[in-house]
């Protein structure tokens, strides 16, 4: 955490956490997270650098622990460890579920704005009266964790290594690559999420060479 990190600093203003996700390269987000001691100015030079490179600087106003994204990633991948270990689903069935669906909500709308859209006139106030109660019922596990018993741990990598085929990580990573580029150049057609992120700076980078 930040905070910790400060403790023993000569200048604990000065720091931040930048959170970047894989592949750097062509993923835009990087949460900017600040300590106790943290200096607002060096959150908003933060915000400007990481612009200026042609990413998406989200600042996390509050310190937590796994910030944002990682919250909410590992609520999915919890319940998709449970949905293994209970054998409800397969890896590549669960995948599926994600990236022939709402995945592809995801890279353009968050869930917050998927579901205001899904609730029609009304909005998210419509989609909270009709299935806001049914956050209560006992769907999900996400208080609890399957125990990663060696068993269970051959049988989920083993699934994904199937599911893999013949493909190495390196290859993996070409595939989502080219997957990721081709969504990101759809969304900058529409100059929309990650892909207005890559329009301005595709601008910045095109008003730099004018001025050069």
């Amino acid at each position: 955490m930040p905070t910790e990190l400060q403790t023993e600093m000569k200048h604990p203003e000065r720091l931040m956490v930048a959170h970047p996700f894989n592949p750097v390269y062509l993923l835009p987000l990087v949460e900017l997270v600040a300590g106790e001691k943290t200096d607002a100015k060096y959150i908003e030079w933060g915000k400007r650098f990481f612009t200026g490179i042609g990413m998406h600087p989200l600042h996390c106003r509050v310190e937590i622990e796994g910030f944002l994204s990682d919250r909410l990633q590992e609520a999915l991948w919890r319940e998709a460890l449970w949905l293994l270990h209970d054998k409800v689903a397969t890896a590549e069935e669960i995948d599926a579920a994600i990236a022939y669906g709402p995945g592809l909500r995801w890279a353009q709308m968050g869930t917050m704005q998927t579901f205001h859209l899904a609730g029609g006139e009304g909005g998210m106030r419509a989609m909270l009266a009709m299935f806001g109660p049914c956050l209560k019922w006992p769907w999900t596990k996400l208080m609890d964790v399957p125990e990663l018993s060696d068993e269970f741990v051959d049988e989920v990598g083993e699934q994904c290594e199937q599911q893999a085929g013949d493909l190495t990580p390196r290859d993996l990573e070409r595939v989502r690559d080219s997957n990721l580029i081709a969504i990101l150049q759809a969304l900058k057609g529409n100059n929309w999420g990650a892909g207005k992120t890559l329009a301005r700076y595709e601008r910045q980078l095109f008003e730099a060479a004018n001025d050069a």
